[in-house]
Formats: C-alpha cells, sequence, structure tokens
C-alpha cells in the first residue's frame, strides 16, 4: 500500500531467512507493487543486501523485475549490476498490453523495446520476459507469433508463468496443453523459454492471490 524503506525490504529476507532456518541465496524482487517506481529504496537495499557487512548475496543470485518503466530502466543500465532484470511483457501488441498492463499507455512496446536493446549494450546482461497467459486472452498461437517478431533478435530469455486464478480478476489460466503448445512454438521461432514453477497455488499464497484475499477482508 506504500513503498517499503530499504531497511524493510531487507528486513522481509531476515524474517523468512529465520523462518525456513535455512541461508537465503537468492532473491526476486516483484509481486504487488512496482520495484523500480521506489528506485532510490530498492538501490540502497541491493547495494545493503549485497555488501559484506549485509547478507553477502551476490548481484548474480538476485532478479529485479518492472512491469516497463522506461526512464528508470535507462538509469538502472548505467549501474552495471549484474543483476537480472525482468520485464513483466504479457502481450506481444500494444492494443492487448494497454488493457493487462496500463503502463502501456505511458511507455508503448517500441519504446520499452528500445530501452531494453539499450539496457543489454550497456550491461551484456540477457533480459528476461515474463509472460503470464491467460485463456483466450493472450495464448493465441497467433500471439506467440507476435512476441517471436517483438523479441527477435535481443539477448533475452522468455518465462511462461501460469497465471494464478484470483478472485475478482474475470481470468482463468490457460490449459497445460496450451501452455506447452504456447511454448513449442516459441522456441521453434529460436527464443530461450522456460515455464514457471508453481508454489502456493493450491492455497491462494501464490503471487497477487495473499494480497487480493486481504483487501477483500479489509473491505469487507
Amino acid at each position: 500500500m506504500r513503498n517499503l524503506s530499504p531497511g524493510e525490504i531487507y528486513d522481509q529476507v531476515l524474517v523468512i531467512q529465520k523462518d525456513c532456518g535455512e541461508r537465503i541465496s537468492h532473491i526476486v524482487i516483484m509481486g504487488a507493487g512496482e520495484p523500480l517506481d521506489n528506485y532510490d529504496n530498492v538501490m540502497k537495499f541491493l547495494e545493503n543486501i549485497n555488501a559484506g557487512y549485509g547478507l553477502n548475496i551476490g548481484y548474480r543470485h538476485i532478479t529485479l523485475s518492472t512491469c516497463g518503466l522506461v526512464p528508470k530502466i535507462l538509469e538502472l543500465a548505467q549501474r552495471k549490476l549484474p543483476i537480472t532484470l525482468a520485464i513483466s511483457l504479457h502481450a506481444p501488441e500494444d492494443s492487448l498490453r494497454d488493457r493487462l498492463v496500463p503502463i502501456n499507455r505511458r511507455y508503448k512496446l517500441g519504446e520499452l523495446m528500445d530501452a531494453c536493446r539499450r539496457y543489454i549494450e550497456i550491461t551484456g546482461r540477457r533480459i528476461t520476459f515474463e509472460y503470464a497467459l491467460l485463456s483466450d486472452v493472450n495464448d493465441h498461437m497467433e500471439q506467440a507469433k507476435k512476441l517471436i517478431g517483438l523479441l527477435k533478435g535481443l539477448l533475452c530469455h522468455v518465462n511462461i508463468i501460469p497465471a494464478n486464478p484470483v478472485e475478482g480478476r474475470g481470468f482463468e489460466r490457460t490449459s497445460q496443453e496450451k501452455v506447452q503448445a504456447f511454448k513449442e512454438v516459441l522456441e521453434k521461432g529460436g527464443l530461450a523459454v522456460t515455464v514457471r514453477r508453481e508454489l502456493g497455488t493450491d492455497i491462494d499464497a501464490a503471487c497477487g492471490q495473499l494480497r487480493r484475499r486481504y483487501e477483500g477482508r479489509e473491505n469487507s
């Protein structure tokens, strides 16, 4: 509901580490919120978590996900941090992405792809593009072909995400058969692709589900 301070973000890692009883070795910054909208605090957190006086977690074990704030992607590139940048893409065309990822109304796909090319050029790092499959919305094979055209020539990797069912959103998840077919089309088009392993869906603890349920209780 608000931006977290560097210490609050750091504290989340410490609490999880205490709960699981093991050293946390990898971090993904994503979920309910936009990390690059909290740029300075997130950068300070990365510095602290990586430092010898902190948890000494290597930058190469950290992924930062963004919906596509073009100016901040370019600013992040100048830092040349060896983290993994992930872009929440979810659509291969502006008309659909405007609906699924509203920031696209401000930074269109052409501008976003230009920023991604610049990021790769400056950092030499591969970008991950996240694509959540929604039944009969963005999972058609024609859209897979458009995605190939959009990403062709980029140093990148596509992470297909079977969308989590979230109450009140009105979207349904794509069948496993169609997920596999979508993946095969992308691979035949020359893209590196993986399907994200699912954790927590059965207890409404997967990405987006807990916050949605909590907000529902608060508003009832």
